[in-house]
């Protein structure tokens, strides 16, 4: 089926229920998707998925595909094109199939073993630190998603973002490698100098060290964020 062939709501598989998988599923869903099912191994991937898709079915991933229109994979990116080519070898993709990815430093390249059955490659990464529950569902709000797909296509990935809340930005092919140390670095840094912190105040007997480092931290991110370009200016 052609992208304008279809009607506006998708059946959606989602392969990954960690962090972020349930909670752009739970968003597509809110925007009128219907979840066909869900890949969920470990207990807690489990539990994850049924607090946030309520009632949609465990599947095997070959099923999961089998019924979907549009294939929501969230895995850890070192698997995902491995599991890509795996499901080329064995025909799971479809003729025109939606596939979208949330890794951040691929872009719509990764699917090139699945291109020849037809599928219609999407990457899409949302800037944003997960924490795999509901109140991620109200920060996707103004969230800026990094999307790299065809040009052809590149209005269904821009479309679908724009439906889970969030603010799509063009990232070239070329610089998803870019793109994706960038997001590292500010999630890696920020964290471990918060960790540091928190540590050293812990140290000398300060109680609650993140209720002391939180209007510090803020108010110092903010002026970072407005020489950037972003962020609330400082006053």
């Amino acid at each position: 089926m052609r992208p304008s062939e279809r009607t506006g709501r998708l059946g959606v598989g989602i392969i990954g229920a960690g962090r972020v998988g349930p909670v752009l599923g739970a968003a597509l869903a809110n925007a009128g998707h219907a979840i066909v099912g869900v890949s969920a191994i470990s207990d807690a991937s489990r539990d994850r998925a049924e607090v946030m898709l309520p009632g949609a079915p465990i599947l095997p991933i070959p099923e999961l595909v089998e019924r979907s229109e549009l294939v929501l994979i969230a895995v850890p990116s070192a698997e995902l094109p491995a599991l890509i080519a795996g499901l080329a070898e064995t025909g799971a993709w479809q003729m025109g199939q939606l596939v979208l990815h949330t890794a951040p430093e691929f872009g719509a390249d990764v699917f090139a073993a699945a291109r020849g059955a037809g599928v219609i490659p999407l990457a899409v990464h949302p800037a944003m630190s997960f924490t795999g529950t509901s109140v991620d569902l109200a920060r996707l709000a103004g969230t800026h998603f990094a999307v790299t797909a065809p040009t052809p296509v590149l209005p269904i990935a821009q479309a679908l973002v724009v439906e889970m809340g969030g603010e799509p930005v063009i990232v070239a092919e070329a610089d998803r490698p870019a793109y994706a140390e960038a997001v590292e670095t500010a999630t890696t840094f920020s964290s471990a100098i918060v960790d540091q912190a928190a540590g050293l105040l812990e140290a000398i007997g300060v109680d609650a060290p993140g209720r002391v480092l939180a209007p510090l931290v803020r108010s110092a991110v903010e002026n970072a964020l407005a020489r950037a370009g972003g962020g609330i200016p400082p006053v």
